[in-house]
């Protein structure tokens, strides 16, 4: 495994305490212990974790807001990006707090173990995110959820006025924002990925429906 501390540092600027790298660490060994049985995330990946996973989710914290609020990240799956934006903010922005949605029970049951061995607070919602009250959220996130026009129709009811949504989308990105045009308004930055060519990070606000 590369050395956590200086891959943020290196790529993202963050300069971060022994204790937030264990926790990255408690995590990736988690992930490793139970991918076999319920499939977190492709085996393939597991060999390059930091970076295809961890340092990939890191990314997404940079654009977090000035202020608290509430962070809400469906389909978190194996923790990314939520899980690991959570665990930076512990120690660098500790006035946001995290819920989880993750519909499948074994996987939210993984997130629970996590937050147990690193001593994290967050909430987890066993559902989909459809049958989630609204959340009054500042962030919503989701990575490897769906096509950006049902992302937008999933987040829209969970955000607080003014809200952003952070969406990590590979090289299809232009054709799946032209789509979700047709449908939604929205203000919209691409912000490239550090990890893939061509992959961004699409942060949205303002978003109505057409």
């Amino acid at each position: 495994m590369p050395d956590l501390a200086l891959s943020l540092e290196r790529h993202l600027g963050l300069s971060v305490s022994r204790e937030t790298l264990e926790r990255l660490t408690i995590h990736l060994e988690l992930l490793e212990k139970w991918n076999p049985r319920i499939n977190l995330v492709s085996r393939a990946t597991l060999p390059e974790a930091w970076q295809r996973h961890v340092l990939d989710s890191a990314q997404v914290f940079q654009f977090s807001p000035a202020s608290g609020g509430l962070w809400l990240d469906f389909g978190t799956g194996g923790g990314f990006p939520g899980l690991v934006c959570a665990i930076l903010a512990a120690e660098l922005h500790p006035d946001l707090a995290y819920t989880f949605v993750e519909s499948d029970g074994r996987k939210a049951a993984f997130l629970h173990q996590v937050l147990a061995a690193t001593g994290l607070r967050a909430e987890i919602r066993a559902d989909r995110i459809e049958a989630v009250p609204p959340q009054a959220a500042r962030i919503v996130s989701a990575r490897a959820v769906a096509a950006l026009p049902s992302l937008l129709a999933y987040a829209q009811p969970h955000l607080a006025p003014g809200g952003t949504c952070l969406f990590p989308k590979g090289a299809n990105h232009d054709e799946e924002i032209a789509l979700a045009r047709q449908h939604w308004r929205f203000k919209l930055s691409k912000k490239p990925s550090i990890t893939e060519d061509k992959a961004v990070i699409l942060v949205l606000g303002d978003i109505e429906r057409v």
